[in-house]
């Protein structure tokens, strides 16, 4: 019998998402789980996100505006750039996709670090790409030296995910400067910036104010994190207008749906409440952070709302280790365990149960 769909698919794992804290709850038989799996912010959405949403339903029967002016109008104010600039879509990871639809044919490459976000090798398969990844370097950050080194004439686009997804590490602005100083000018390095919120290093470069007027780079950011907009997927890319008008070309018509535009339309309103809570997330993250160090030293620092606790081949284990005590973070088998941080109660209970495995 023929084959249906690409053979090659069958070689490429699916994204996982997080396991239900319903699921969990009920099999441990506990009135509530808690899930610090998914890098989502737990304290509900913004004020005045539930409002818009709700006015917005009244006019779910019309297709939304496809061009997303208004918000794309918001952001560019926001970023001092032009509208013809931005691109919204089905969050972040979407555009990623849609960056590699419009930079390669069959056979070109993407390359990536790796370890980093699990949807890159999908991204660049779906693509018909070939998916080129350089090995993180021992300190579980990107070996940039190796990146550039790694591209060829067959090389259409380079992912550089800062802070990085899921092991937390960061790039200084001179090293990533000096990167895209090497990188021949007919390749795009996108710089996927979905924790930007919570980075407070300063060394630690804001891509669109560094380095968004270079030709050849496009930054990502998400309104699914620090913004509380996780569960309506709603993201941007800035780029120059070339780029991003290709990349408006292979879009999927409406996908950045009405509710998703009103929500963040209203989220960049309430700017002042996220920073708040952000920092709350930081101050969160590096008590967590502390306390994992003195038990594993080798937990490398973060900028991220989770951290990364590096346990090899026992990292299916301590999740579920933690999962026994009510708690889903997420595991990576034979490399390590990603926990986003959680409220100070929640994080209480998964230092628990972490100190629990170490000494057990």
């Amino acid at each position: 019998m023929s084959r249906l769909t690409r053979a090659d698919l069958a070689a490429l794992p699916a994204y996982v998402p997080g396991r239900s804290v319903a699921d969990l709850a009920r099999e441990l038989g506990i009135d509530e789980a808690i899930k610090l799996a998914s890098n989502e912010v737990p304290f509900g959405p913004l004020p005045g996100v539930p409002e818009a949403v709700a006015a917005a339903m009244t006019q779910s029967h019309r297709y939304p505006d496809m061009g997303v002016l208004e918000l794309r109008d918001r952001l560019a104010d926001r970023y001092g750039v032009s509208a013809d600039r931005i691109v919204t879509g089905c969050g972040s990871v979407a555009l990623a996709e849609h960056l590699a639809k419009a930079t390669c044919l069959p056979g070109d490459e993407i390359v990536y670090s790796w370890r980093s976000f699990e949807a890159y090798p999908i991204i660049a398969a779906t693509a018909a790409a070939t998916a080129v990844r350089v090995p993180n370097r021992a300190d579980h950050g990107h070996d940039l030296d190796a990146m550039a080194a790694a591209i060829t004439d067959r090389t259409r686009l380079v992912l550089v995910c800062n802070p990085n997804n899921p092991t937390g590490t960061s790039l200084r602005r001179d090293e990533l400067a000096a990167f895209l100083d090497a990188v021949p000018g007919n390749v795009l390095v996108v710089l996927d910036e979905a924790y930007r919120e919570f980075v407070t290093d300063p060394d630690v470069p804001d891509g669109l104010d560094a380095f968004g007027d270079r030709p050849n780079v496009v930054v990502l950011r998400t309104l699914s994190k620090a913004w509380g907009l996780a569960g309506l997927r709603i993201g941007y890319l800035a780029a120059q207008p070339e780029v991003a008008g290709a990349v408006r070309k292979v879009i999927t018509p409406f996908s950045t749906n009405g509710l998703a535009q009103v929500a963040a339309l209203a989220a960049l309103k309430a700017d002042d409440e996220m920073r708040r809570r952000a920092a709350l997330i930081v101050a969160e993250r590096e008590r967590v952070g502390s306390s994992l160090r003195a038990w594993w030293p080798d937990v490398p620092p973060t900028q991220a709302n989770f951290v990364w606790l590096p346990l090899a081949d026992r990292a299916t284990e301590f999740a579920a280790a933690c999962e026994a005590a009510g708690v889903i973070v997420r595991a990576f088998a034979g490399d390590g365990v990603r926990v986003t941080i959680g409220t100070p109660e929640e994080n209480d209970i998964f230092l628990t149960a972490a100190e629990k495995y170490r000494v057990g």
